[in-house]
């Protein structure tokens, strides 16, 4: 795909304004002695402003297109995507998926490769502008010196070269994958790497499309504030499972990409610093264990809090590891007796009471039982010879 350069249906735009101009050259008198060379070059200058306004109007026309399809490709691409989050889905389903990418995706193409043949018009459109509006200016005054070189307009690309080689390469990566698939390539091994290849072409055509103009100033704002509250979610996500350490500031900066793709490699799925489906899989999976593993310290501590209370004298109920609100009030309780501020709340005072009780009770020495009952020494009992 190429959204650079361009040519095509569009010229024969600048054919009909060209016809045009030599018309109106030719009613006034082209090459025509007696003609006003004034008059002239002013309508020259008409022309060549009416060719300008109806190049824009093409230009309008072909980019509002351009827009509906690649927002369709892009719909469609994101379907595709979500073929891996149905857990029956078949290789034989995700080649039927990949399939129907082929004619929205020729229909984008077709449309970016119109209105960059619109933008390449307008571009000779404005340029025979300028052109004319000089030769009017030297009309008007032929005798006021050199006549300064028109300057030459060029044609502004539909988006920047960075964002169109993002999505070449994308679409080139994602057929290569696709390709790489056969019948014997197990699912999960298919399913991550289409999804990945997918996913990142998705991201690549959103990058064009915003870049194209094809949002409203109110949908970046809105596309900008979702981009910025997903990757703080990302970036907090990424902290609690000791992937990232830097801000949670919701910029995806190197940082951020970096613990991605520490993410990906420790799960070995493919390396591509976005969150696909299997990316995000495999965090939501360390997020679960880092909570399982905060849970057990956090039945560890309760417990450790009902045995001391108990100990203490200000628990009764069980050693279970279940905080409630009689534990609550219990620990209030002993919080109280000690004179440390009730809270409730295992905090720094309360630790240090806690500590001193365990300390005092080791150190105190058990009772030596006291027999209730005289035991009498046995006595032999004689026994008489026969």
């Amino acid at each position: 795909m190429c959204l650079t350069t361009g040519a095509g249906t569009g010229r024969m735009l600048g054919r009909m304004a060209a016809l045009a101009l030599c018309t109106a050259l030719i009613v006034v008198g082209c090459g025509d002695d007696d003609a006003d060379p004034v008059q002239a070059a002013q309508e020259r200058v008409d022309a060549a402003r009416a060719a300008v306004a109806e190049a824009e109007e093409v230009f309008d026309e072909t980019s509002v297109v351009f827009c509906e399809d690649g927002r369709d490709y892009i719909t469609a691409v994101d379907r595709y995507g979500k073929v891996f989050d149905d857990a029956t889905a078949t290789v034989g389903d995700v080649e039927t998926a990949g399939g129907d990418l082929a004619e929205p995706g020729d229909t984008v193409k077709s449309s970016a490769e119109e209105v960059v043949s619109a933008a390449d018009e307008l571009r000779h459109a404005n340029q025979e502008l300028t052109d004319a509006e000089t030769a009017l200016a030297a009309a008007q005054s032929p005798t006021t010196g050199p006549v300064p070189t028109a300057t030459t307009i060029t044609a502004a690309p539909l988006a920047p070269e960075a964002t169109v080689q993002r999505v070449e390469r994308a679409e080139s990566e994602f057929a290569d994958v696709a390709a790489g698939i056969t019948d014997q390539t197990p699912l999960t091994e298919a399913t991550e790497q289409l999804n990945s290849a997918a996913f990142a072409l998705e991201v690549a055509w959103l990058e064009l499309f915003v870049d194209a103009g094809c949002l409203t100033n109110e949908q970046q704002q809105e596309a900008l504030a979702a981009v910025t509250d997903y990757t703080s979610g990302l970036q907090a996500a990424l902290n609690a499972t000791g992937y990232y350490s830097g801000d949670i500031d919701g910029v995806y900066g190197p940082l951020t990409v970096e613990a991605v793709e520490r993410l990906q490699m420790d799960n070995g799925l493919p390396v591509t610093s976005l969150v696909d489906r299997a990316t995000a899989t495999a965090l939501e999976a360390a997020e679960q264990e880092i909570s399982a593993v905060a849970a057990s310290e956090a039945v560890a501590q309760t417990a450790a809090v009902q045995s001391t209370l108990k100990l203490a004298g200000y628990w009764t109920g069980p050693v279970d590891g279940q905080w409630t609100e009689e534990l609550t009030d219990a620990l209030i309780a002993f919080q109280t007796a000690l004179g440390v501020p009730a809270t409730g709340a295992v905090d720094a005072a309360t630790l240090s009471a806690l500590q001193d009780t365990i300390a005092a009770a080791q150190a105190t020495p058990s009772p030596t039982p006291t027999p209730t009952t005289a035991q009498a020494e046995p006595t032999a009992t004689a026994t008489e010879s026969p």
